[in-house]
């Protein structure tokens, strides 16, 4: 595999070596020794999230305040537009948004370590999006900031309305928002 460094240090891209030819491909989508060689981090996943969107359907931007989650996210089948907040208020990079494109083409992946809020757009209709956690899902901690809140500025690859939860309108504004220490 190979490890591409983002904007923001903690946040990395991963494309995995693929092997094809005429009958398909094969890939490894996680290596725990791998991953731990190329990162340097000791990650230890206890639940798979797997996900359907249509297409323009946003969601997020989410994150638990307890049991913190670190995901790694990939795409199975279309393409979404991912998006990293860092919301680590000690860090350098607090308030900074990193987006990339991952498809069921392109195999990337992206590490969006725990201290993050996280979402996605889905380009593309009926796009499935599968991600590792490090925690388990705690519906009393999570939270929500406003996909479209001004001082994030985040640039969705908009090309129509997104459709949005109920929930996720209802997302905070990144200043009033409950931010890592």
């Amino acid at each position: 595999m190979k490890i591409i460094p983002t904007e923001i240090s903690d946040v990395l891209i991963i494309e995995p070596r693929v092997f094809g030819d005429e009958r398909g491909f094969f890939f490894e989508s996680f290596n725990e020794k791998g991953f731990q060689e190329k990162t340097g981090l000791d990650i230890r996943f206890v639940q798979d999230n797997h996900s359907c969107s249509a297409q323009h359907v946003l969601r997020g931007l989410h994150y638990q305040i307890q049991q913190a989650q670190g995901k790694l996210v990939r795409v199975i089948s279309g393409a979404i537009f991912d998006v990293a907040v860092d919301i680590r208020k000690g860090s350098p990079t607090f308030g900074q948004w990193v987006g990339c494109e991952l498809s069921a083409e392109n195999k990337k992946q992206i590490w969006i370590p725990a201290g993050f809020a996280h979402g996605f757009l889905s380009l593309t209709d009926r796009t499935e999006v599968l991600y590792k956690a490090t925690d388990f899902y705690a519906p009393a901690h999570e939270r929500c900031i406003a996909w479209n809140d001004p001082d994030l500025a985040i640039a969705w690859p908009l090309t129509a309305e997104p459709v949005v939860s109920t929930k996720d309108q209802a997302g905070l504004p990144f200043r009033s928002a409950e931010v890592f220490a």
